[in-house]
């Protein structure tokens, strides 16, 4: 019965739950300005007038694209105006007036992982603003041996990893709604 109570107040916190954000918890998601370009994405790159340089590439996992007259750019870690711009200039030395343009056309970087002791662990696709409670529903919710308030987000920054705990039964009683972050790029959340 129990279990059943914590199913019912996850779906309800789910759907109902606006999550207050902190300033550090809040980055660019696909679709925005500042979407940071990252290893598997495809990019469609297209030059006016020229269907020789119009392609779609993808990412490779050193962040690099091969695009045809410059070879080898590093597209990973770059917004996707910072690259357009870099594209632009490195392909004017080959095509007058080039007129490119860069967009991603299939967002595949921005993954998060749920393991341990949910029902459907796994990596999932970040195509939307996913906070932890979204994440562990889309992982199938907890099994029955999980400890709920032991759950923890590994969240790796400039190369040093934070962890953020969060106690499950106090965020859907509604407490502690400050644990119920914004998930960013590989996060990991462990349900021991």
């Amino acid at each position: 019965m129990k279990r059943c109570y914590k199913i019912a107040a996850l779906a309800l916190m789910v759907l109902a739950m606006i999550t207050p954000l902190q300033a550090e918890d809040q980055g660019p998601m696909p679709g925005t300005a500042d979407y940071i370009i990252g290893p598997g994405d495809v990019l469609a790159v297209s030059v006016w007038n020229n269907e020789a340089l119009t392609k779609p590439v993808t990412v490779m996992p050193d962040g690099k694209i091969h695009f045809p007259l410059i070879n080898e750019v590093v597209a990973g870690g770059k917004t996707l105006s910072a690259l357009e711009k870099e594209l632009n200039q490195k392909i004017a030395a080959f095509v007058p007036d080039p007129n490119l343009s860069v967009m991603v056309q299939q967002v595949n970087s921005m993954l998060i992982y749920v393991i341990g002791k949910v029902n459907q662990p796994g990596r999932f696709v970040l195509n939307a603003d996913v906070n932890v409670l979204q994440a562990l529903a889309m992982a199938g919710g907890l099994n029955p041996f999980a400890k709920s308030n032991k759950i923890r987000i590994f969240r790796e920054t400039s190369g040093d990893t934070r962890i953020l705990p969060f106690e499950y039964d106090r965020v859907v009683q509604g407490e502690n709604l400050e644990q119920n972050i914004r998930l960013r790029r590989g996060d990991v959340v462990v349900v021991p």
